[in-house]
């Protein structure tokens, strides 16, 4: 195969993975994002697979073995992928995202590893040539094994170092962020409050010079014991980095690595020389960049201190029972579905508590009972709702919500007043006035505007705080009826009442 034909494939290739970046950004065009993303994929592996071949017969290794590994390797990951992506909850989507992406880390880690072991295999030097062990070339290559090692260029040592310690960081990062957002581990780098001690700045900085410095030194004397020390450092720092970060950031934390994982990727395609991995990983890596800023914007912070963490834990026991002892206004899932049923207007603003609870089907039915007594409904989504980006947006179009009335903070917030009933179903921070108000943790944060509307129908399954730690005025408004219990079963019982 020519290289002006790899060339002209690898640019359909990208071609297909931009039009499926824009494919997936609306449900309606979704599915045929991911036929564009599958296609390029596709394309992509084929003709690597191709190019491989090209090679190995011009420099007569055999093409067989080396072949049946790569397609061994497409064969069980594939499977592999196949296998959890269909079996995976639409609940348990968040940990499936962190999960892929630290495989993404570990295969450049992998890869920049093997590079630097035999850099003539990825066409960075030339190929091994029969030799004399022990014995020098005039350029001053070293002979050994009955082959020729050539200096690894600088530019190559360079991009391999960063790519390589991007990726051992996106890997260690989303294995804890994998954790996190799982919660059912016990071990105390997993749970989702932070985790922070005294130094854990000063210590990150240290490892951080400490991992360029062993980097640079690879880059000047190709030390492979600096090499893998970088490495190792580079794994702590993917930890330390994440076990700070709290539960209310986990979705700013995905979109992080998504783009980490990116960069990580291009970063091996410019020491491998392949235009496909640098075109595919800048994409990844600057389309999670930009939406980590959404995200960050979305919350009133910045990316820097999100990384430093401190937002996110959760409240203590004794904070919670104080705030359990004021009163609320509550009621039954009958009195929601008279409220309902009255009403002219209704938004649902979904959170976690609705994720969690596995009841966007219920939430679904319940819109189209109402819908067919006349009530307009519609849906209020978050920017950082749930625990990662566009997590209420995955769950409503599993459940088949129509997207018309799905509708962005922006765009919807100006109806609350207008609305006779808001119902907020698990979500906490995204409707809590506080934002309002100088001086709390989360103000100048952007907010539904729930607390706009004529009436509010709120379910918890208790007063406890939200990921911020905050109380929740909103809960002790005279307009305000708290509903209590698990959101699938409260969202039935309200239907069964209309009914």
């Amino acid at each position: 195969m020519s290289m002006n034909l790899v060339t002209l494939l690898y640019l359909v290739a990208s071609v297909c993975f931009i039009q499926a970046l824009k494919g997936l950004s609306h449900p309606t065009t979704s599915i045929r994002g991911n036929i564009f993303g599958m296609t390029g994929m596709a394309i992509a592996v084929l003709t690597t697979i191709a190019l491989v071949h090209g090679q190995a017969r011009a420099l007569n290794v055999d093409f067989t073995t080396g072949i049946a590994w790569v397609l061994a390797a497409v064969v069980v990951g594939g499977g592999l992928g196949a296998f959890m992506a269909n079996k995976v909850e639409m609940t348990k989507m968040p940990e499936l995202v962190a999960f892929m992406h630290s495989m993404i880390g570990l295969a450049a880690v992998f890869i920049g590893v093997a590079a630097v072991a035999e850099p003539w295999a990825f066409g960075i030097t030339a190929a091994p040539v029969a030799a004399v062990v022990g014995a020098r070339t005039p350029d001053g290559a070293v002979l050994f094994e009955g082959f020729v090692r050539h200096a690894i260029p600088y530019g190559n040592r360079l991009e391999l170092f960063l790519g390589a310690a991007i990726g051992a960081i996106t890997f260690s990062g989303s294995v804890i962020a994998f954790g996190k957002l799982s919660g059912k581990y016990k071990f105390r780098l997993f749970q989702g409050a932070p985790v922070q001690f005294s130094g854990q700045h000063m210590l990150n900085l240290v490892l951080g010079l400490a991992t360029i410095g062993l980097g640079l030194v690879f880059v000047a004397t190709e030390s492979w014991p600096a090499f893998f020390a970088m490495l190792a450092l580079a794994f702590v720092m993917g930890v330390l980095i994440i076990i700070p970060i709290g539960g209310a950031d986990m979705p700013v934390v995905v979109s992080m690595l998504n783009s980490y994982s990116g960069w990580a990727a291009a970063g091996i395609g410019f020491s491998l020389n392949n235009a496909m991995l640098i075109v595919a990983g800048s994409l990844v890596g600057s389309s999670g960049a930009i939406l980590s800023y959404i995200m960050c914007k979305a919350m009133n912070r910045s990316f820097f201190n999100v990384i430093l963490g401190g937002f996110g834990g959760e409240a203590t026991t004794a904070t919670d029972g104080a705030k359990e002892q004021r009163p609320v206004k509550s009621g039954s899932a009958d009195d929601a579905a008279y409220m309902l049923s009255n009403a002219e207007t209704v938004i649902i603003v979904p959170g976690y508590g609705l994720a969690v609870a596995r009841a966007q089907h219920a939430v679904n039915e319940l819109a189209e009972k109402l819908t067919h007594k006349g009530v307009k409904v519609k849906y209020a989504i978050h920017p950082v709702a749930g625990r990662m980006p566009g997590h209420m947006n995955v769950l409503l179009a599993e459940a088949e919500v129509p997207y018309d009335q799905v509708f962005e903070m922006e765009d919807i917030n100006g109806e609350f007043a207008q609305a006779d009933v808001a119902i907020i179903l698990g979500a906490n921070d995204v409707v809590n006035p506080a934002a309002l108000t100088k001086g709390t943790p989360i103000y100048g944060m952007p907010i539904l505007e729930a607390y706009k509307a004529k009436t509010v129908i709120v379910n918890k399954r208790s007063m406890a705080a939200g990921y911020a730690g905050l109380d929740n005025e909103l809960f002790y408004m005279d307009k305000t009826m708290m509903v209590f219990g698990d959101a699938k079963k409260v969202v039935e019982d309200m239907g069964k009442a209309i009914e």
